[in-house]
């Protein structure tokens, strides 16, 4: 089996091992910001050398909170049990912050999306969020 990339940064940095089910939903949805991002910045570029304008406009329309939670609404259905828990605890956290241009209820469900693709980078699951990301994709009609 391939490591994951979690796997990668523990053996070249040091890491404790923490008990994921002491993060706050907002800190899983931090790092699940950053690793959706990184998964679409990858698929568009692998499109093709362009410049970072039209790189970045790519990106961002999958990226924003709106599609996020398009996504989110896609998935209803194929989470487990654990997966709707870590989403809906993502949604429902309090956040200080809102999106500029996203409505609150698009602005919480994407964070519980993004709360859910931290979670389960961050539990080694990679294949699972995968999986998940390319589902919501197809449903929402989304390319790159």
């Amino acid at each position: 089996m391939e490591e994951s990339l979690m796997e990668r940064i523990g053996k070249t940095f040091p890491m404790n091992e923490v008990d994921i089910r002491t993060y706050s939903p907002l800190t899983l949805a931090y790092i699940g910001d950053g690793i959706f991002d990184v998964v679409i910045r990858t698929l568009v570029v692998e499109k093709g050398n362009t410049s970072a304008n039209q790189l970045h406009r790519a990106t961002s329309h999958i990226v924003k909170a709106h599609s996020q939670a398009l996504m989110a609404q896609a998935l209803a259905d194929v989470l487990t049990e654990e997966e709707a828990d870590v989403y809906r605890r993502g949604r429902n956290a309090k956040s200080h912050t809102m999106a500029k241009n996203a409505s609150v209820t698009d602005y919480r469900s994407a964070t519980g999306f993004e709360a859910l693709v931290g979670y389960l980078y961050l539990t080694r699951q990679e294949e699972r969020m995968m999986e998940l990301i390319s589902y919501g994709m197809k449903q929402c009609h989304f390319e790159v």
